[in-house]
């Protein structure tokens, strides 16, 4: 299965008069990785949260972004910490007279203090909003994997034609070093017969050496190593597991062979043609960072 890295998901759920929304946005890397900024009443769940994504994707930076309402009826959303005031206002008044201020502690002051206002703690409000959570946060996974899916489906096409263009270069490529061969073979008896014009040449051993040397310059194993590789990568673009790490590695294989074949050729058509299948390696493999 091909699925891009980046993307971008939203889920929402409502249920007993808590809103649940989440936004998921994605990136490139080489491992998963989680971030999130979660409400107070949610910030306990965190592992939880967390978990949940790991099980849906495998590869990349996510950032998790979740908001939390509830439904006023008539009451108000905060309630007073009285511990916390009290011990504010006291902690307050002792450092007013270390200090020697005159100015009297007010209730400006007090709110400064996130604890002196806090969210009420109904009972089974943390499940049902725990319950709701879960099912926004589906919908937003859910949202994100068809958006990095249809990314995915996008450089999936254009890695097929990449490929096929590298395989069809190929088969030019093993046509020209076949022809190159005899051609080769017979520049290099001209010349060793001139440095060697009086000096008698044993045929047999001049025969082997040229053979080695001409079995040298054939591509043909290199050419057929490198198709290979190419049935490989378009077969792992089918996988139902996420391949990105299979066809960075095949890629790093194709490249390889494409170097054996420029460093045997001496050919200048062979090593333009080795250029360009480079080129389409280097932008084949741009592409696969994205890829989960």
């Amino acid at each position: 299965m091909i699925a891009s890295m980046t993307g971008y998901g939203r889920g929402e759920a409502a249920r007993k008069g808590i809103t649940v929304a989440i936004e998921l946005r994605s990136v490139n890397s080489r491992f998963l990785e989680v971030t999130t900024r979660l409400p107070r009443s949610l910030s306990l769940r965190e592992n939880e949260v967390k978990e949940i994504v790991r099980k849906k994707i495998s590869r990349g930076k996510v950032n998790l972004l979740a908001t939390v309402e509830r439904e006023k009826n008539g009451k108000p959303p905060l309630a007073i910490n009285a511990t916390a005031a009290r011990d504010y206002y006291k902690l307050l008044n002792q450092l007013r007279k270390t200090v020697k201020v005159k100015e009297s502690v007010k209730l400006e002051h007090l709110l400064r203090f996130s604890e002196v206002l806090e969210q009420p703690v109904l009972d089974g409000a943390d499940e049902d909003e725990w319950e709701v959570t879960q099912l926004a946060l589906n919908k937003a996974l859910d949202d994100l994997a068809e958006m990095r899916r249809n990314e995915g489906e996008e450089l999936k096409k254009d890695f097929r034609v990449r490929v096929t263009a590298i395989e069809q270069t190929l088969r030019r490529i093993e046509i020209l070093s076949k022809e190159q061969v005899p051609a080769e073979r017979a520049r290099l008896r001209e010349r060793i017969q001139k440095i060697l014009e009086n000096e008698t040449v044993d045929e047999g051993r001049l025969e082997m050496e040229l053979a080695l040397l001409a079995d040298r310059l054939d591509v043909t194993e290199e050419c057929v190593r490198f198709s290979s590789h190419n049935k490989f990568f378009l077969q792992a673009l089918e996988d139902k597991e996420p391949s990105g790490r299979k066809l960075n590695f095949l890629v790093q294989e194709m490249n390889r062979e494409a170097n054996t074949i420029g460093s045997k050729s001496s050919a200048s058509e062979i090593a333009h043609l080795v250029v360009s299948v480079k080129e389409e390696l280097e932008k084949i493999r741009e592409q696969l960072q994205n890829i989960e």
